[in-house]
């Protein structure tokens, strides 16, 4: 029979059932609503490149902390009979590796085997990364030099936030001649070359933290001043703007109350990229004589002096240029990740 000739009122009241008569029925379970930061957590975990940079910045903070404090030794202290020794670590010298041992090359090319401390009788001497021209114990100028290092980390993190991101979010507000000008000051600023900015510093700053900071503060605010600009151009005309400004709002409370916490996620962000460039501006100042003064270490220091040995003991190099990449790496990579957790446009539809 075809369905428009079936006589439907025929059929008992029980016929039919309504399916999903309950209240869950009009829930999408696809797209459930749930708690933006809590979405975004999700969405960082899931990016194993990020897990591994937040564990390894852990670690490295850890040895950071408790690491000078692992050897009997300071990072100033030196030992001069005990100069020039490979990297030797309990235990794993039983297995032929760290054991003290090293390869020095002579004039031709010709490598010859060569173990100080069994030619010198430090049986009980260990260096785990070995010790440098004066006698001192590179594990510890290392670890102390990393904090140095994130200190200066800890720096740029402060100048972004205070100056940076106040400088763009306020010339994005009002506009006009304002914003004009303060666009052109910045400009002006980031156009001058790198290498003009440090030979400058160098005739006038001693070398010193001072002279790295103000490095930064000179340029390192401005990629976090145009992204607050930028996205205070896109907010500052929505309806909650809008409706603060007709409430009689004042324009600080505006800025700082209102807009800014519609775009941590961009502050965060790019607060994460701006360490990696912080920590590498150090030691590209340390390769130009404005490194922190000795007897003190950082990683830019450590990988500066080590250079200059780097053809006769290349061990001398290694630890501290392993630390920075990997410390420079990590921050990145954790970057990404927030970048792309905090980004609603990467929600997986």
């Amino acid at each position: 029979m075809k369905a428009e000739n079936f006589d439907y009122s025929a059929l008992p009241q029980d016929a039919f059932e309504l399916t999903h008569n309950d209240i869950n029925a009009h829930v999408d379970r696809n797209f459930a609503s749930q708690n933006y930061w809590k979405d975004a957590f999700v969405r960082f975990i899931r990016n194993k490149g990020a897990i591994f940079g937040l564990i390894m910045i852990a670690v490295i903070i850890f040895f950071a902390v408790f690491g000078p404090n692992m050897t009997p030794y300071t990072y100033e202290s030196q030992i001069i009979e005990q100069q020039n020794l490979a990297p030797r670590i309990p235990g794993l010298e039983n297995i032929g590796i760290f054991d003290g041992s090293e390869t020095i090359y002579l004039g031709g090319g010709k490598g010859v085997e060569k173990n100080y401390y069994e030619e010198k009788g430090f049986d009980d001497v260990y260096y785990w990364f070995g010790s440098d021209t004066l006698g001192r114990d590179i594990f510890t100028r290392v670890w102390e030099g990393t904090r140095i290092s994130l200190y200066i980390a800890i720096v740029a993190v402060i100048i972004d936030v205070l100056f940076g991101l106040s400088y763009g979010l306020i010339s994005g507000y009002f506009g006009g001649r304002l914003d004009a000008i303060m666009q052109r000051c910045a400009e002006i600023l980031n156009s001058i070359p790198n290498l003009v900015i440090v030979t400058l510093m160098i005739l006038v700053l001693s070398p010193g933290l001072g002279a790295i900071i103000v490095a930064l503060m000179i340029t390192g605010w401005i990629p976090m001043s145009r992204i607050a600009r930028a996205q205070m151009l896109k907010l500052k005309e929505q309806e909650f703007v809008l409706a603060s400004k007709t409430l009689g709002a004042s324009p600080l409370r505006i800025i700082f109350k209102e807009i800014m916490p519609n775009i941590i996620g961009q502050i965060i962000t790019q607060t994460m990229f701006s360490i990696p460039h912080a920590i590498f501006t150090e030691a590209f100042l340390a390769f130009v004589g404005l490194g922190i003064p000795a007897p003190m270490a950082s990683l830019g220091t450590l990988i500066s002096d080590a250079y200059k040995n780097f053809t006769t003991h290349p061990y001398m190099i290694g630890s501290p240029l392993i630390v920075l990449a990997l410390l420079m790496l990590s921050f990145n990579l954790l970057a990404d990740g927030l970048r792309d957790a905090l980004d609603p446009k990467q929600k997986d539809m």
